[in-house]
């Protein structure tokens, strides 16, 4: 059932809560193509940083769209802050309107002369044929694929993988202690070494550590086993281990992004 958009007080179109992604309140796009559309900006998100969201409703009215959308994006706040890098896509089904909206940070990227081609030569001639997901989808793709472009400050995400490794290094250091004393009296000093520091080099690799730490730790397990495995633990100094812990949430939120009026409208 869809669901219609409430007016408040004012009479002015309500802003919807911002949840997910997706949020179609003309119940147009199913639930796989509202799955397609957020797993797509996901992924940007993941990889950038930058959060795109699409919204639909049935009516703008009495605003203007471009005066609707920056309602939005101001209650939404779309994009890192301080890097100012959301997008919001916004659709007025009944008005046969639509726009994309454009955050400070990636109006270099997506200036108005490009969010208008891609709302007229992209979206709006499949919007005509009643291809409301394939215009949406192929939207989403192009703007993605702007943005992939761009010199952007890395994720919190990748950054907190780098720090979580940090934090699993003195386990692996542990590990690597341990598993060398047991070469060393297998194979001796120098191929135990090697074994020692291959074998954890491999796990770190398969553990999606990346080449780099994979490569210097598989290096420091060489040399702890080298300079003689287990003994080599009365030179550390004792300590717990510090333990990460990260909080999954499915509700998708803005990260507080700023928003300007760049961007461009369309019809259909």
């Amino acid at each position: 059932m869809a669901v219609l958009t409430a007016n408040g007080a004012d009479g002015l179109v309500e802003v919807p809560v911002l949840a997910h992604r997706v949020t179609d309140l003309t119940d147009t796009l199913s639930a796989e193509q509202q799955a397609t559309l957020d797993a797509r900006m996901a992924q940007l998100e993941q990889q950038k940083g930058s959060q795109i969201a699409v919204l639909l409703v049935p009516t703008t009215q009495p605003e203007d769209i471009a005066q609707y959308s920056i309602r939005v994006v101001e209650a939404w706040k779309l994009g890192r802050k301080g890097v100012d890098d959301g997008v919001l896509v916004l659709v007025a089904k009944d008005d046969h309107k639509m726009r994309i909206e454009v955050g400070y940070g990636l109006e270099g990227i997506i200036p108005d002369a490009v969010a208008k081609r891609i709302v007229a030569e992209i979206m709006a001639p499949r919007f005509k044929q009643g291809d409301f997901f394939g215009g949406l989808n192929a939207a989403v793709d192009s703007l993605a694929a702007l943005i992939a472009g761009e010199a952007l400050p890395v994720p919190k995400s990748q950054s907190a993988r780098a720090g979580q490794w940090g934090n699993m290094l003195p386990v692996l250091l542990f590990g690597a202690l341990m598993l060398g004393s047991i070469m060393r009296r297998i194979f001796g000093n120098f191929l135990g070494g090697a074994v020692n520091g291959g074998l954890i080099g491999a796990a770190v690799w398969i553990l999606d550590g990346g080449l780099v730490i994979a490569l210097f730790l598989a290096f420091m397990a060489f040399i702890l086993t080298m300079s003689g495995g287990l003994r080599a633990m009365q030179g550390l100094g004792g300590g717990g281990y510090g333990s990460g812990s990260s909080g999954g949430n499915d509700t998708f939120s803005g990260a507080g992004g700023g928003f300007g009026g760049g961007g461009a409208s369309g019809d259909w």
